[in-house]
C-alpha cells in the first residue's frame, strides 16, 4: 500500500552518518544528540567503577567474571535495537569472544542510562518498560543532576526498586555487590 510505513530496523541504523546516535525502538528511528560532557564524565566513571572490577580486573583481583560495554548496538527484537549507555552480561553467557559483531544479539544481564534533561522520561518510562518486556534482569538509572543512583530488578514482570543512593552513600548495589560503590565518586567533582 501507498503511504504505509515500513517499521525501522538495524539496517536503518547502518544507514546514518557514521556520527549520528540512533536507535531503533518499537520500530521507530530515534535519533539521539551526543551526551554534554556532564553526562559523559558519569558514564566514564560507571565503566571506571563498575567496568574497572568486574570486567578488566578479571583475574587480576577484582571480582571479575563480566563483559561491561559502552554504547554498544543490542538488537532485542528486529524493531528494538537500544544503545544503552553501559550495558553487562555475564561472561558465560556472552561467549569468549564478543568483539566483532554488531549488533550485540544477546539480552544483557544488567543495563544503565545516565540520564540527560532531554532523555530522563524517554529512559524512566520508554526504555524502562522495554528492557522488562525483554527480561533484562536489572536496570540502573543514573542522574547526574541531582546525583542519584537508582537501582531495579525485575521480578515477573515488574520493577522492583533495590535501592536508591546519592552524593555520600557508599552501597552494595545489585549485580555488583561485591564491591562498595562511593555514589559521589560517578559525578562531576563539586
Amino acid at each position: 500500500m501507498q503511504g504505509e510505513l515500513v517499521a525501522a530496523t538495524y539496517e536503518d541504523l547502518l544507514r546514518l552518518p557514521a556520527d549520528t546516535r540512533g536507535e531503533v525502538l518499537a520500530g521507530e528511528l530515534i535519533l539521539a544528540p551526543s551526551p554534554c560532557p556532564r553526562h559523559s564524565r558519569t558514564q566514564r566513571a560507571l565503566g571506571r567503577f563498575i567496568g574497572g572490577p568486574f570486567d578488566d580486573d578479571d583475574g587480576h583481583g577484582g571480582p571479575g567474571g563480566w563483559w561491561i560495554l559502552v554504547e554498544v548496538d543490542i538488537r532485542l527484537s528486529a524493531h528494538d535495537i537500544v544503545r544503552p549507555d553501559l550495558a553487562g552480561w555475564g561472561r558465560d553467557r556472552l561467549g569468549a569472544d564478543p568483539w566483532d559483531t554488531l549488533p550485540v544479539d544477546v539480552v544483557p544481564d544488567w543495563v544503565c542510562e545516565v540520564l540527560s534533561p532531554g532523555n530522563a522520561a524517554h529512559d524512566r518510562v520508554t526504555k524502562r518498560r522495554l528492557y522488562a518486556r525483554h527480561r533484562v534482569p536489572y536496570y540502573w538509572i543514573v542522574d547526574p543532576h541531582p546525583r542519584t543512583l537508582e537501582a531495579l530488578r525485575l521480578e515477573g514482570e515488574l520493577w522492583v526498586e533495590t535501592g536508591s543512593w546519592g552524593d555520600g552513600d557508599v552501597a552494595r548495589v545489585e549485580p555488583f555487590e561485591a564491591l562498595a560503590l562511593d555514589v559521589g565518586r560517578l559525578f562531576t567533582p563539586r
